[in-house]
């Protein structure tokens, strides 16, 4: 049986649109403007929402359905192992933190209460438990015959896209921390240390696309080939090259600003233990006078 059956390109406007994620993605945006808007004075403890929040959060609801809802998402699954790597890139490394930074705190300890908190979602983002589910997780779907059995079947497609989904926002949680309590904050230096090791992890999947040298996906090979002169294999590195090339500008970045923050507080903390011992020496100076 192949995927790509039946398939030709001129679909219908539901295929490559889906409107039934279109609607989910502004019922949620909707949900989301009036949480923090006109409903956030029931919250007693609830505080105004920053403009960065909100673009953070909107700009991730914007790349889920782009990734998910738009023709990325169709010929990504039909036609071009590449773009498909894009889909994930984004589902995966972009839009996870983006709506975890969007989210205010006091919202998250409503969803997550305290005791459930420090039961289950403590456990579930664990450092080692999101970096190894994930990368484990995605590492698994792209061995050539778990892809071909899973892209056989929609619905487990489906499922195994949204395990992933929801073992991405494990794997982000202790780097974006969106709820403040001291179990649930990793240091400056072993955020630097896990988003290193996320890097580590994700590569052996994306070496194994890169430096292939055959076609691993017979789904792809067997789709028609809609650019003349671009075949399957071709796509199928350019897909390796592109999810490498993504995950390291995300992590650069974080690393780079994770980084940077942890110099700043250091330095500010030198700067101030320095002032202490100069403002101490003079209050030596003036008793001895």
């Amino acid at each position: 049986m192949n995927p790509h059956q039946g398939h030709t390109t001129g679909n219908t406007f539901f295929d490559m649109w889906n409107p039934d994620v279109l609607l989910v993605t502004i019922l949620v945006g909707a949900i989301y403007l009036a949480i923090i808007g006109p409903w956030q004075k029931r919250f007693a403890d609830a505080t105004p929402v920053s403009s960065k929040k909100k673009a953070a959060f909107l700009t991730g609801l914007a790349l889920f359905y782009l990734a998910q809802g738009s023709p990325v998402n169709y010929y990504g699954h039909h036609y071009f192992f590449s773009l498909h790597m894009v889909q994930q890139s984004f589902l995966y490394l972009i839009v996870p933190p983006l709506l975890l930074v969007g989210m205010p705190e006091w919202l998250l300890t409503r969803i997550f209460p305290i005791g459930w908190r420090r039961k289950v979602l403590n456990f579930f983002t664990n450092p080692l438990l999101g970096a190894l589910g994930f990368n484990v997780l995605f590492s698994f779907y792209h061995v050539p015959f778990i892809f071909e059995e899973v892209s056989l079947y929609p619905a487990w497609m489906s499922l195994y896209h949204a395990v992933l989904f929801v073992a991405a926002f494990m794997m982000w949680w202790p780097i974006v921390s969106p709820i403040s309590e001291k179990q649930t904050q990793l240091s400056d230096l072993k955020k630097v240390a896990y988003i290193f090791a996320n890097s580590v992890l994700i590569t052996p999947a994306c070496a194994l696309i890169i430096f292939s040298d055959s076609q691993l996906y017979e789904s792809y090979r067997l789709a028609p080939e809609l650019i003349a002169g671009h075949s399957a294999f071709e796509d199928q590195r350019l897909g390796g090259v592109l999810m490498k090339l993504i995950q390291e500008g995300v992590y650069s970045s974080i690393l780079g600003y994770t980084f940077f923050r942890w110099y700043k507080r250091e330095r500010a903390k030198d700067e101030i233990e320095f002032a202490d011992i100069l403002a101490a020496k003079a209050e030596e100076s003036k008793s001895r006078v």
